[in-house]
């Protein structure tokens, strides 16, 4: 027998372990090279792993909702023999293949630099974002050290104010002795045990003194456990719930939030969409929406004031050369992710309008990949979609603001005119801007959507797409 062990390929920056969801195969069944075989979940998107090599799986080594690292085999094939199919649908046996080696498969791993980069992110969107809690930083600065932690272990060591010296002494588990998410938790969990621990030596060997002293309490706060009823129904958060739960508790933490609202009226918008969207879909066989309008106006307002596109590191700014836009997208699950517009500012409406189709469709098909959802500079949130008039969006770290958009709503308005004032029935929108108050104040925020609101209400109708 030809053994080829299946290894769990890259799945992008900061990415080290993947969870297994489903086998799309059983034990001895025959697989073609390019099929997917297992469908895993990571802490960004969820995907499907192809086999490089045709042949039969004589082993599954991953069960379901078992964590495989990566480059850590999860699979047996024998590639002695395996199956084509004909032109009349007969599977009919081939030659052995050549199977890759697996220096081949590992030189597709990337390399990991030693030190702590800043991740490129989710969001957690909405939060979803998904790769929002990876990317969350906290208001402290990471301890210095020559470890490689990921995001997600980052996020962890940040909340629970892990020293340089701490992490030295944990034994990491993972590839290459990295420090997974197990061992950072199980750390924590010791790590109280022995802080109680030399609290009470320290109590002991303490000599007393006159001044008066409070009573200690040796009791751990904790959550109250909510009193269950008859007839009420427990329901388990899922992975992409819990993450977006951690994501936006650690992002009200981080960041002081402050929220800007104003009313837009996007009549011409409006006029102009109805206009070229039917030309627009028989051209390009695309459906033109609201949202490359939108992002066309944040891009644009952004460039007009660059200090809204940075993130925090402590106490420094990190300014962004790139302009890259998320976009909260809903998925068919009730969950939230916020796939990534890369360098939203160098596309045409055109362009905008295909990426942002092609993004969402691949969202709700579970087609994303994790680079895909990494490297967001400022975020979207269409809340018009829903029916809502506006909301107050929590920002995804480590972005420093976020734009809600409501739904637009005929109204009554009044119209300045060379006859003077009259009532008109307009097309009006709010539209809500969250902004992180450590960096950004009231003047910047407010200025910010003043402009992305000028730039939507005195929309030119002759505008190309």
């Amino acid at each position: 027998m030809a053994e080829y062990k299946l290894l769990l390929p890259s799945m992008g920056e900061g990415v080290m372990e993947a969870t297994i969801i489903s086998w799309l195969f059983n034990e001895g069944d025959m697989v073609k090279e390019d099929d997917s075989v297992v469908e895993i979940a990571t802490d960004k998107v969820d995907s499907d792993v192809p086999t490089p090599v045709s042949g039969k799986i004589v082993k599954i080594l991953k069960q379901k909702d078992e964590v495989a690292k990566i480059g850590e085999a999860i699979a047996i094939l024998d590639t002695s023999t395996s199956l084509s199919v004909t032109g009349e649908g007969e599977s009919v046996a081939e030659q052995p293949q050549e199977p890759k080696t697996h220096a081949e498969v590992k030189n597709q791993i990337p390399v990991t630099p030693s030190a702590v980069e800043e991740p490129n992110v989710e969001p957690e969107v909405v939060k979803g974002l998904e790769d929002a809690m990876e990317s969350a930083k906290s208001s402290s600065s990471l301890p210095v050290t020559d470890l490689y932690l990921s995001p997600l272990v980052k996020s962890i060591v940040q909340q629970e104010n892990i020293s340089a010296t701490e992490l030295e002494s944990i034994k990491g588990s993972g590839l290459e002795g990295r420090i997974t998410k197990e061992d950072i938790l199980a750390f924590v969990k010791n790590r109280g045990n022995v802080i109680a621990s030399e609290a009470k030596q320290s109590v002991i060997e303490t000599p007393k003194s006159n001044a008066p002293t409070l009573p200690l309490s040796n009791t751990p706060t904790q959550q109250p456990t909510l009193p269950i009823q008859n007839g009420d129904e427990i329901i388990p958060m899922d992975r992409v719930r819990k993450i977006i739960a951690d994501a936006m508790v650690n992002s009200k933490k981080t960041s002081p939030h402050v929220t800007s609202f104003i009313e837009t009226d996007v009549t011409n918008v409006v006029k102009w969409r109805a206009k070229n969207k039917a030309a627009f879909e028989k051209r390009e066989g695309e459906r033109l929406t609201f949202m490359p309008i939108f992002v066309k106006a944040v891009v644009k307002a952004i460039q007009d004031y660059p200090l809204i596109n940075i993130s925090v590191d402590g106490d420094k700014i990190i300014k962004k050369k790139n302009i890259n836009i998320g976009m909260a997208t809903a998925l068919p699950d009730g969950n939230l992710i916020v796939p990534v517009i890369k360098n939203a500012d160098q596309l045409s409406l055109s362009g905008l309008a295909k990426a942002i189709n092609d993004l969402a469709y691949r969202a709700r098909n579970k087609k994303l990949k994790p680079e895909d959802t990494q490297g967001a500079t400022y975020t979207i949130s269409n809340v018009g979609s829903f029916g809502n008039l506006m909301g107050t969006p929590i920002i995804p770290q480590p972005q420093v603001a976020i734009l809600a958009i409501g739904a637009i709503v005929k109204k009554p308005a009044v119209l300045e005119t060379e006859d003077g004032d009259v009532i008109a029935i307009r097309q009006l929108m709010f539209m809500s801007h969250s902004y992180d108050h450590r960096v950004v104040d009231g003047s910047l925020g407010g200025m910010f959507l003043k402009h992305v609101h000028d730039y939507l209400e005195n929309w030119d109708m002759n505008t190309e797409i």
